[in-house]
């Protein structure tokens, strides 16, 4: 069935057109959370709100078994909550998340009821379940899902019992990642461990009438005070309708603008009519991570109500100054990584993935960290982390899960990559923390170029792509650099830069080097992985950094000993890419990942760990808070000096560099020190001022201290009222 097209202009004439779907929340109100832990289903249709669409939640305690493929078992003796993952089952499974002959699938089952008659749309949304998905209601086969990372909506109408009669939904996933084929996206990633199987985000049954709202997509129009929606309409007959669309501040409920219209044609059948409105903002607050201001947009069809959260937000790449533009104006991107499927394995994981108030808690952890920036690294958290982003304000480099590196398992193709993109595009396209598509994580295939090119039109933002260690497939999209300096150290084999510790930075360039495929088109770069020094959350060393520590501290070195180092040394990398302004951003890795002490070879070995010490609390290792929040600070600085050794009494030219990432000119003075222990034997001090976007050098010719030892040479400005430091061990050696 081809679809219909009605456009209508109201109150201006209108630039570029957009397609978004509307995202219904398990609360029906864009943005919400689902709370019920209990087996009674709940309509979450909030309370004042009159509409015809009812959103019934169907998160909680399900049922669960383990068994084969192909039949329902006749005993489920388990129970786990939804969302979550098996192993979180009562009592336990064995061996959940690893290939057993134990099982082939794993079984959902759960009651629910529907008060009152059925409307004529009835729709269950699996937001994000894995591996693979097939669901049973009242006993009648209703559809499969393949996918894992984006949701499935199955029509259910003709299933679905209302006036209160029970219904029995039964939901099989596959037991392990293998149950899948090698040509779709399954999350393979060589450095998990553990690919644990469930249902991972919310459940929840739509019931509306017509015409439906498939879905809307909003478009910001941030020169011309507008926004516009085109919203997909889809009706069981050709009908009429009169669409109302009203935009409100989120938070305050204030009315923004209204456009209103009447005798809107639906064509019939699976097919939708698309709508194209513009609707004048009356204010117009900017989304940035500084103010991350939200409006509410209600679409109703006089059958159907739908909501969604926007922001009044534009991002995009200038390749001439390799800068990322935030609404307009140059901005540089600091923040951090976030590995959602990596930390499902994490032992002290537990149901925080879940839990509203400690992934709130964790962004607001990162923003004390002055991050403005995450990458959600190979794969995608449950949907309430976007709306949390959202809120809080962070700007999401969104990483679909595809690695390739090495010998991969799984051969995804573009006709099967496809489906999956423009999905994921149109579940999250309202979102204003979403800001790049990343089609992959350090890969370097035909299939996802070939992919993002057939899909990019559909966002109507025009987001710019990241295509891992592919080619760039337009010059308004970026690439990610990730400069392991030290890799070396690990297997002499790996890498050029023969950095073995940060005396030899001297040495390396401030422009990353790139993938020859990435070469091939000039784009800005954002680094989002560097440093290769990770900690478990004990401080022992992760399986790709023991050598390293070895060849930097000996074989006998302390807890104390290696947190001191990666801090520093972490500090000291951010430092150097920030200061050389060759990027337009700059992300550690990572700010949440697993944490599995050990010392086997991965996957069983954890590779990479985050900087928690007490993961409920959030609490930081303090020498990476200290040491890394001041390398990322906005007005920071880098001292360009990295531990050579120096005659004592001898006088010595020292450069610092001060940069400025506020749009606004910074005026103060820079200090630099020596320090014996926690005294300071010898400072200078310059006034600088630094312009908004800028940077400058200081130059300082101090004396070497007199008296030979183990030394620490600090810079220091003051900025927003706290002193921020960059520093370097030093040792002082005999003049000659």
């Amino acid at each position: 069935m081809r679809s219909a097209s009605v456009l209508f202009v109201i109150g201006m004439s209108m630039s570029a057109v957009c397609s978004v779907p509307a995202r219904a929340s398990a609360t029906g109100v864009e943005g919400g959370t689902p709370s019920n832990r209990g087996q009674d289903a709940r309509d979450t249709t909030p309370r004042g709100v009159t509409t015809n669409r009812r959103s019934i939640d169907l998160n909680g305690t399900w049922q669960v078994a383990e068994g084969t493929m192909d039949s329902i078992p006749q005993r489920f003796e388990h129970t786990v909550p939804v969302p979550g993952l098996m192993d979180m089952a009562t009592p336990a499974f064995a061996e959940v998340g690893k290939k057993s002959d134990k099982r082939q699938a794993f079984w959902y089952r759960r009651t629910f009821t529907v008060a009152g008659a059925i409307p004529p749309v009835a729709l269950l949304k699996i937001h994000k379940a894995r591996y693979g998905t097939k669901v049973w209601l009242n006993g009648r086969v209703v559809g499969e899902h393949l996918p894992c990372f984006t949701p499935a909506f199955l029509d259910v109408l003709p299933f679905v019992k209302g006036a209160g009669q029970p219904n029995e939904l039964v939901i099989r996933v596959g037991a392990d990642r293998e149950s899948r084929p090698t040509d779709v996206p399954s999350g393979w990633d060589f450095e998990k461990y553990l690919y644990i199987p469930g249902i991972y985000d919310a459940v929840e049954l739509i019931l509306s009438g017509e015409p439906y709202i498939r879905n809307m997509q909003v478009v910001p129009d941030i020169d011309s005070r507008r926004v516009r929606v085109v919203a997909e309409l889809q009706a069981s007959a050709a009908t009429a309708c009169t669409v109302t669309c009203e935009v409100f501040e989120a938070r305050r409920g204030t009315a923004v603008g209204k456009v209103q219209q009447s005798n809107v044609p639906v064509a019939a059948g699976s097919g939708a009519t698309k709508v194209d409105l513009v609707i004048p903002m009356s204010s117009c607050r900017l989304w940035s991570p500084e103010d991350p201001f939200l409006y509410r947009l209600r679409l109703s069809t006089g059958g159907d109500t739908a909501e969604t959260r926007f922001g009044m937000r534009s991002l995009g790449f200038d390749a001439a100054t390799g800068r990322a533009l935030l609404n307009g104006k140059p901005y540089f991107l600091r923040g951090t990584n976030v590995c959602a499927y990596r930390f499902f394995e994490d032992a002290e994981r537990g149901d925080k993935p879940w839990r509203a108030e400690w992934v709130r808690r964790l962004h607001e952890q990162f923003k004390s960290m002055h991050w403005n920036a995450i990458r959600y690294c190979i794969g995608f958290p449950p949907e309430s982390w976007y709306d949390i982003a959202d809120e809080v304000g962070f700007l999401i480099q969104d990483e679909f899960p595809i690695w390739l590196l090495g010998e991969a398992p799984e051969k995804p193709t573009a006709e099967k990559i496809i489906p999956e993109y423009t999905d994921w595009m149109r579940e999250r396209w309202n979102h204003p923390c979403v800001v790049i598509w990343d089609a992959q994580n350090e890969s370097n295939t035909p299939e996802t170029g070939k992919a993002l090119t057939a899909v990019r039109h559909l966002d109507l933002s025009n987001r710019p792509w990241d295509n891992g260690w592919a080619e760039p497939q337009s010059p308004e999209d970026c690439v990610e650099a990730h400069p392991y300096l030290m890799i070396n150290l690990f297997n002499p084999a790996w890498g050029s830069a023969k950095v073995t510790s940060l005396k030899d930075m001297v040495h390396v360039s401030g422009v990353p080097s790139l993938q020859a495929a990435q070469r091939k088109l000039k784009v800005p770069i954002i680094i989002n992985e560097y440093a290769w020094l990770w900690l478990n959350r004990d401080g022992t060393t992760t399986c790709l950094t023991g050598p390293v520590y070895e060849k930097l501290l000996g074989p006998n070195s302390t807890v104390a000993q290696r947190r001191e180092l990666f801090a520093k040394y972490l500090a000291a990398k951010t430092e150097f890419w920030r200061s050389h302004r060759e990027c337009a951003g700059v992300l550690h890795f990572c700010g949440l990942g697993y944490s599995r002490a050990g010392d086997k070879p991965r996957p069983e070995g954890g590779a990479t760990s985050d900087h928690f010490i007490d993961l409920e609390k959030l609490t930081f290792e303090p020498r990476f808070e200290t040491y890394v929040r001041d390398a990322f600070a906005p007005v920071g600085l880098m001292l360009d000096y990295w531990g050579q050794d120096l005659p004592a009494g001898t006088e010595h030219e020292f450069k610092v560099v001060v940069i400025n990432d506020l749009p606004s000119d910074w005026t103060g003075g820079v200090r630099l020190h020596w320090m014996k222990g926690t005294d300071a034997v010898a400072a200078q001090e310059h006034a600088c001022t630094v312009p908004g976007l800028g940077r400058q050098t200081a130059t300082f010719r101090l004396t070497v201290p007199p008296t030979p030892g183990d030394y620490t040479l600090v810079a220091e400005v003051t900025a927003a009222g706290r002193p921020v430091r960059s520093l370097r061990d030093a040792k002082i050696v005999p003049a000659p």
